[in-house]
């Protein structure tokens, strides 16, 4: 006779835990009726990966009846008295995830949707777009899954290596659980074990592939996976016989983790060190949580000094994984608190973050957008994606009032004051005249990178300029991440030195033995800010660049190439943002003057002019330049026009620059704008000459002289 058990569980929302839920919210009871002797448990019990037990401590409090049946090898039952334990349990909190009040957004429905035809959701990559809408790639064979043919026939590695992060599986987790649609949940399992028999474990004695392995491919998984069950644990086609199969791999999948530490101390190794303690957290009941959790902290608590430099950036020098650094020590932070494990955080703890989100809150544009300096792509990074973390950071740091005041679009708190912002030990410093979206800003870039991180692009002295809410001098970005020859040069044409606003020789690109800025000086004049900054860019030649922010109104940028190992021809590299057709940047040819420049002519009375002027004129030339920007993988965002200024070295002297970057509104102003400048610290037939204590300029905007200068120490 056919026996029935009647099971009745809580419900929560946001304090659920990976697999159960708090006992401090209101509890909503429900019934289901569970078949537990449709077969022979000697039948049943051949679905069941018996693996599970062994990784169990069976001795955890509320498994009691798990390791009764297992000790009497009811195999079937005991992985059904598993299942019912993670969905009545009620003492570990998972903030991430919302049960009561789940949403699906435009997006995650889509990723969802196209998930059940075998179109997999891979981040920064789509086959196309159809009525505004992504179409993601197929790996549909008449109904079959192919993983390999499209993977093999893509030119970037990125692509291969996030496939097999199934980035897709927490849209369809959500999904289910807003809509009840088991579909969803028929997806998930069916995808997800097509997956385990292609691609299994290496770690578990069986030959694996190690591209779906190694990095942050495991990490990603069970990181994603932990979120995912809770969405799943009360679905009708959720059986013990997955469950344990589920819930061993994941097991399977920590310790192929901790087998697999980079030996760096870069993004993938501290995700990896998070995502163990985060198990160890999250699933107590296992053999080895109290290993996962020490491990995975002390690793974490290890690397946190490593991660971030004493200026309080992130090592890999990339705003994007500085944020997303700063998101993996948040996570930890508010997974520990709400489990009432704070105690085991270090003390600097917080206060290194403090650090890390103070950069983000100089290095962010006023209109909450972000540059995409290094590998940073910023498609990535909306208003609201940035507030998000701002808000995070304010409720982090509660007395924090100039982050309140940026988390809360400038409606509570206080504004920053600082005009100035360096961050001398990783090589980015900032000018600007207010934090408003009207205002003026510019960040420069001259990192320091004699660990040649592979996220640092090779292009010291650069900058980026906005104004009014517009960024004129974007960065290249970097287009692609490599993995075969054309990604490879298509990564190395974006990256490379002349396309960014800095100096060149012979065009060439910077090694990565040559990057490590310098800041010689940061100084408030009357009447402007002062910002010098150097590079020894090649061997034998050195960039000095002094910044001056001239009334809190237009840029002067004073250029000097020196040292006696390198004679050739040196390069001023300059790039502006361009519309199209009557808006498109105009390059002004003044090469009669020695000279060279460009204008926007956007039509919105927002607008900005540069004029650079050569000290010496052997082999003198200028040309004009157009080059495209990469906000998102593989994806050309927009286009940029500007020219390269071209001087020989004097044998025993310096290469000498000024540029003139001023705003202006109108389209008419640009004719009647008159910019000069010249070097005033050689006399007549000394022109070329380098000072090493400093260099003076004068400059003159529409009529009014401005002298200026620096002296170093």
């Amino acid at each position: 006779m056919k026996k029935q058990f009647i099971s009745f569980f809580a419900v929560i929302s946001l304090a659920l835990g990976p697999v159960g839920c708090s006992d401090n919210t209101a509890e909503i009871a429900q019934k289901t009726i569970v078949d537990i002797e449709t077969y022979p448990d000697s039948v049943a019990a051949d679905t069941i990966n018996k693996g599970i037990f062994e990784v169990l401590n069976l001795d955890y409090p509320g498994l009691e009846r798990v390791k009764e049946q297992y000790e009497a090898k009811q195999y079937y039952r005991a992985a059904y008295a598993l299942l019912e334990y993670y969905r009545m349990r009620t003492n570990i909190v998972n903030p991430s995830v919302d049960l009561l009040t789940p949403t699906l957004s435009t997006f995650e429905k889509n990723v969802a949707e196209q998930a059940l035809k075998h179109r997999f959701y891979i981040r920064n990559f789509k086959e196309k777009v159809v009525n505004g809408q992504d179409v993601y790639y197929s790996f549909d064979n008449n109904g079959k899954i192919d993983w390999e043919t499209l993977a093999q026939s893509m030119p970037d590695q990125e692509f291969k290596n996030q496939l097999h992060r199934h980035q897709w599986f927490p849209s369809l987790a959500k999904a289910y659980r807003v809509t009840g649609n088991e579909a969803y949940f028929e997806a998930w399992k069916n995808v997800y074990n097509n997956w385990m028999k292609a691609y299994p474990n290496p770690h578990a004695n069986v030959a694996g592939n190690d591209g779906a392995w190694m990095g942050l491919q495991p990490a990603e998984r069970v990181r994603d996976r932990l979120s995912i069950l809770p969405y799943y644990l009360h679905s009708t086609k959720l059986t013990p016989g997955w469950f344990s199969v589920v819930m061993k791999a994941l097991a399977d999948e920590v310790e192929t983790i901790r087998k697999g530490y980079y030996k760096d101390e870069s993004n993938i190794r501290l995700t990896q060190s998070k995502v163990v303690a985060t198990a160890g957290v999250l699933m107590p009941e296992f053999k080895n949580a109290g290993e996962w959790l020490k491990e995975g902290l002390q690793d974490v608590s290890h690397g946190l000094e490593k991660q971030f430099l004493a200026d309080g950036v992130q090592n890999e020098l990339d705003p994007s994984y500085h944020i997303g650094a700063i998101s993996d020590y948040y996570d930890l932070y508010q997974l520990l608190q709400a489990n009432n494990r704070l105690d085991q955080l270090p003390t600097d703890y917080i206060q290194c973050l403090k650090r890390a989100t103070t950069f983000v809150a100089d290095i962010i544009f006023p209109d909450y957008s972000l540059n995409n300096f290094n590998d940073t792509r910023s498609s990535s990074y909306t208003k609201s994606v940035v507030l998000k973390n701002l808000k995070r950071y304010a409720g982090m740091f509660p007395n924090d009032q100039e982050m309140r005041w940026l988390a809360t679009e400038r409606q509570q708190g206080k504004a920053p004051l600082r005009q100035i912002a360096t961050y001398k030990a990783s090589g980015y410093y900032m000018m600007r005249n207010g934090w408003t979206k009207e205002s003026t800003m510019m960040v420069l870039k001259n990192n320091v990178n004699p660990d040649a991180k592979w996220h640092c692009q090779p292009d010291n002295g650069t900058f980026v300029l906005y104004h009014n809410s517009r960024n004129f001098f974007p960065d290249a970005g970097c287009y692609s991440y490599g993995g075969t020859s054309a990604s490879n040069a298509s990564r190395n044409a974006y990256r490379a030195t002349k396309m960014h606003n800095t100096l060149t020789v012979l065009g060439k690109t910077i090694d990565n033995k040559h990057m490590n800025g310098e800041l010689l000086k940061v100084e408030k004049q009357a009447g402007a800010q002062l910002i010098v900054m150097q590079n020894e860019s090649y061997h034998g030649l050195t960039h000095r660049r002094a910044v001056f922010f001239v009334d809190n109104r237009f840029f002067v940028i004073v250029d000097e190439a020196f040292g006696d190992g390198n004679h050739d021809k040196v390069n001023l590299n300059f790039h502006l943002l361009t519309g199209t057709g009557s808006q498109a940047t105009v390059v002004d040819d003044l090469t009669s003057q020695y000279a060279f420049g460009a204008h926007t002519c956007f039509a919105d009375n927002n607008n900005m002019l540069i004029r650079s002027f050569a000290e010496t004129h052997q082999d003198f030339g200028a040309t004009e330049v157009n080059s495209p920007f990469s906000s998102k993988l593989g994806e050309v965002t927009g286009n940029r026009k500007g020219y390269q200024l071209s001087i020989r070295k004097p044998a025993q002297g310096a290469a000498r620059f000024v540029s003139v970057i001023c705003p202006f509104a109108k389209l008419d102003e640009a004719a009647s704008m008159d910019v000069k400048a010249r070097f005033t610290d050689n006399s007549a037939g000394t022109a070329g000459t380098f000072h090493a204590k400093g260099a003076s300029v004068e400059v003159t905007v529409n009529g009014k002289t401005y002298p200026l200068s620096f002296t170093l120490l």
